[in-house]
């Protein structure tokens, strides 16, 4: 086994570790702790995959944003960070089958798939076309998005202080 494989076992384990955590703590805040370990996991991942842009976009937008977005929305929440929640769900045997069930498609679906090797040569530059592309020809709808997104963050900001007073 070479190291590659043995960090690409090890994050996927740890992936799998956090979103088995993310879906079976009981603590919100804990549970948002493991959805950040799932998500830096997979961006290491990306990183052995060679997609390093996808790997920088996977830590900026969803563990520096949305994870800390709920992160914050959790702790500025009133009584929700100390105590664990009492969630009980008659349904969950339900659940349990159902998920077993399309566990056991999808193995004999991933053993059954015949998986081709690739023949060609994968694209080269990806990153460095893709920056020229936003600062060239796509510029202008880029700037038009960050604009939009920030006029939508601080309208979001003015809605929730209105809300508090």
């Amino acid at each position: 086994m070479s190291l590659t494989q043995a960090v690409f076992i090890l994050l996927g384990g740890m992936a799998v570790l956090g979103a088995l955590g993310m879906v079976t703590l009981r603590n919100l805040f804990h549970s948002a702790l493991a959805m950040i370990l799932a998500l830096f996991s997979i961006a290491g991942i990306y990183v052995l995959l060679e997609a390093e842009f996808l790997a920088v976009v996977q830590v900026l937008v969803y563990v520096g944003a949305i994870a800390m977005l709920i992160l914050f929305g959790i702790m500025l929440t009133r009584d929700i960070v100390g105590r664990a929640s009492a969630v009980r769900n008659r349904q969950w045997p339900l659940a349990l089958a159902v998920s077993a069930g399309l566990l056991a498609v999808l193995a004999v679906a991933l053993v059954r798939a015949a998986w081709p090797l690739a023949t060609y040569a994968p694209a080269q530059g990806g990153v460095a076309d893709l920056g020229l592309a936003l600062m060239g020809p796509y510029a202008l709808p880029f700037e038009v998005a960050s604009v939009l997104l920030l006029v939508a963050m601080v309208g979001a900001l003015i809605i929730a202080r209105e809300a508090r007073e």
